[in-house]
C-alpha cells in the first residue's frame, strides 16, 4: 500500500536524487540556518502528501533539500505542533519522510524557556534528556511491536559530544540540560515551574520531544539544542509571550548557526 511517505518521498525525488544524510528541524525564529543551504531545493509543506501546516506565525512551513558545510541536508522550516491539533503524532509523515530520503541523523531546534538564573534569553543549550509531562505519545495507536521505543540513548551521546565540540572550537557557550515538554499553548505558571525545576528540568518547550520518539521509532540517531527566550513563568515576575520567543530566538539563532555549520563541516571531514 502506498503511504503519504511514500508519495512525499516521490514527489521529493521527482526534484532531487541527492542522498541525504542529516534532517535539520527549525523551531519558533531559527529560520535564518535556512538561508545556508547551497543548491536549495523547495518545496512548501502545502504541496508535500502528509505534510501538516504549522499556522504558528514564527514558522515558515518549507522543506529545503541541499547542502550545508559539504553534507547533503534536508531542513525542514517548521513544524506543527502537539497544540495545534491535540495528535502528538502531527509530525509522524516528516520525520519518516527523513529517514526514507536516507537521513541517518534528526538535529532539532527549538525556542525554550530557561530555568538557569545563569542561562539566560539568547544563550543555547544542549539537550541532554528530556521529560515527557504531557502524558501523550506520537506511538500510542502504532499497532506493532515498533511501539516499544527504548528512550535510554534518545539523544545521540557521539552526536552531543560532536556538537560540544563543534561549540567550544567555534567559541560557542553551550551549556547542557533536561528539556521538559508541556503542552501548551498557553505558558507554563510559576507553580509548574517550580515543579519542573524539583523535577530535575533545564528548560521548558512545546514541542522537539515527540519528534524524538518519532526520531528513535524510524532508527534515526537524534540530538536537539534549544535557543532560550526567556527565565520561565515566576523567574523574573514579567508575563511571558510568543512575541518575546519571536524576537529574542534570532540572537540565540546566530550561535545555533555557528555550531550546526562547524558540526556539519566536521562531519564532512571525519
Amino acid at each position: 500500500m502506498t503511504t503519504d511517505i511514500d508519495r512525499a518521498v516521490a514527489l521529493i525525488r521527482s526534484r532531487t536524487d541527492r542522498s541525504y544524510a542529516v534532517g535539520l528541524v527549525l523551531g519558533s525564529g531559527l529560520g535564518r540556518v535556512a538561508d545556508l543551504v547551497v543548491d536549495p531545493v523547495r518545496i512548501a509543506y502545502e504541496d508535500v502528501p502528509g505534510f501538516p501546516v504549522s499556522k504558528v506565525s514564527a514558522h515558515k512551513n518549507e522543506l529545503i533539500a541541499g547542502i550545508i558545510e559539504g553534507v547533503p541536508v534536508v531542513v525542514l522550516s517548521g513544524r506543527a505542533h502537539y497544540f495545534e491539533t491535540g495528535d502528538a503524532g502531527i509530525m509522524r509523515n516528516p520525520i519518516g519522510t527523513l529517514k526514507a530520503l536516507g537521513c541517518d541523523t534528526l538535529l532539532l531546534t527549538n525556542a525554550a524557556g530557561s530555568l538557569k538564573t545563569e542561562v539566560g534569553p539568547g544563550e543555547i543549550m544542549l539537550v541532554t534528556d528530556h521529560i515527557n509531562l504531557t502524558g501523550r505519545n506520537p506511538l500510542i495507536g502504532e499497532p506493532t511491536d515498533a511501539r516499544f521505543v527504548g528512550m535510554t540513548g534518545a539523544y545521540d551521546a557521539g552526536i552531543r559530544a560532536a556538537l560540544l565540540g563543534a561549540a567550544e572550537r567555534e567559541g560557542v557557550a553551550m551549556s547542557t540540560g533536561v528539556y521538559m515538554w508541556f503542552s501548551g499553548p498557553s505558558f507554563e505558571t510559576p507553580a509548574e515551574i517550580r515543579m519542573a525545576r524539583f523535577a530535575g528540568a533545564n528548560a521548558v518547550g512545546m514541542s522537539t520531544v515527540p519528534e524524538v520518539i518519532l526520531g528513535r521509532f524510524f532508527g534515526l540517531r537524534c540530538a536537539a539544542i534549544s535557543t532560550i527566550t526567556n527565565f520561565a513563568a515566576g523567574m523574573t515576575g514579567a508575563e511571558l509571550s510568543h512575541d518575546e520567543t519571536k524576537r529574542l530566538a534570532p540572537i540565540g539563532a546566530a550561535k545555533l548557526e555557528r555550531v550546526i555549520r562547524r558540526y556539519l563541516r566536521d562531519r564532512r571531514r571525519s
